[in-house]
């Protein structure tokens, strides 16, 4: 595992820890499909909600949640739906969100930011 995934499993474990701590329970990690990985799945309630998380250790290139395309958006969309044809007893609704991670090196403090339901399903 290179210095980038090292790094991006930091940040997805940092996410679950986040939404744990507010309710959500971790279904899975990590969840690879035939349209690309989902990093998280939780459930809320009785929603299933697919997570990206972006981890970023400088604003050199934007904020973590910038590197979020439209065709990202359209591959978490088909990757959600392929992962529900699997799991038929989860539940119809669910929706995408977005948590985005920033560490800056020197720096004590954990940036979080949660974006809920960007699909607006």
């Amino acid at each position: 595992m290179n210095r980038l995934q090292r790094r991006g499993r930091w940040g997805e474990k940092v996410a679950a820890r986040y939404l744990a701590a507010r309710g959500y329970r971790i279904l899975a990690r990590n969840v690879r499909t035939p349209y690309g990985e989902l990093d998280l799945i939780a459930q809320q309630g009785d929603e299933v909600v697919f997570v990206e998380v972006k981890t970023r250790t400088s604003l050199a290139f934007g904020w973590p949640e910038e590197g979020v395309t439209g065709r990202k958006l359209r591959h978490l969309a088909a990757a959600a739906q392929a992962w529900l044809g699997d799991h038929p007893n989860v539940g119809a609704v669910w929706r995408v969100d977005v948590i985005a991670v920033l560490v800056q090196p020197g720096r004590e403090t954990v940036q979080i930011r949660h974006y809920e339901d960007v699909l607006g399903l």
